[in-house]
């Protein structure tokens, strides 16, 4: 028994004992295997514009149109354009749900994901890219190949989330959107963006 703790004390299974839990913790920081067995659920509305004040009928003063009607109702607000829509494919984890790029009434365009469901998993983005959307395994890592554009970190796995596309974005150039994994360099789901 002493010759055992003898060699628990040596400098050798010290400094193995100090490399070995580095490594698992390095391993549980960059794989957070925990995320995959936990959800993050995110259910956001569609922008809409704000409503506009219409005169009501029948009603008016008389006066000079500049005037507003103090019994003006508001008009409802403009329901959002469709521009381009998809459905997402599965890639590296099963990916369901679709894609849509909306126009509000004020020119503001939201990339729109809905009724998403795919795996959690560490450092996941929006992108919308260039590169085609092939299924199987031939379409997990090419969204980076190309030209793309970060919309920011997912909001959660699950549910209907708003990611506001910058006015620079051409929809005729980048015509794809991937879930992507920055941390392993791969596609969870993706959906080719097609005109509405």
């Amino acid at each position: 028994m002493a010759r055992f703790g003898k060699l628990l004390s040596r400098p050798v299974v010290i400094s193995g004992a100090v490399v070995l839990t580095l490594l698992v913790g390095f391993g549980l920081y960059w794989f957070q295997p925990w995320k995959l067995v936990v959800d993050e659920t995110v259910n956001e509305s569609l922008p809409s514009a704000a409503p506009t004040a219409e005169p009501s009928p029948g009603t008016g003063t008389g006066q000079d149109s500049g005037d507003q009607d103090a019994s003006a109702t508001p008009a409802p607000p403009a329901e959002p354009r469709t521009l381009v829509s998809g459905e997402l494919i599965s890639h590296e984890h099963t990916t369901t749900g679709s894609v849509r790029v909306v126009e509000t009434a004020d020119g503001n365009r939201i990339l729109r994901l809905e009724n998403l469901d795919t795996s959690n998993g560490p450092d996941l983005h929006v992108w919308i890219t260039d590169a085609p959307v092939i299924e199987g395994r031939g379409g997990w890592h090419v969204f980076d190949d190309g030209e793309y554009v970060n919309l920011g970190k997912l909001k959660g796995n699950k549910g209907s989330q708003n990611y506001e596309l910058p006015d620079t974005v051409d929809l005729e150039q980048l015509t794809s959107v991937s879930i992507w994994c920055k941390r392993f360099a791969v596609s969870f789901g993706a959906a080719e963006l097609k005109q509405a």
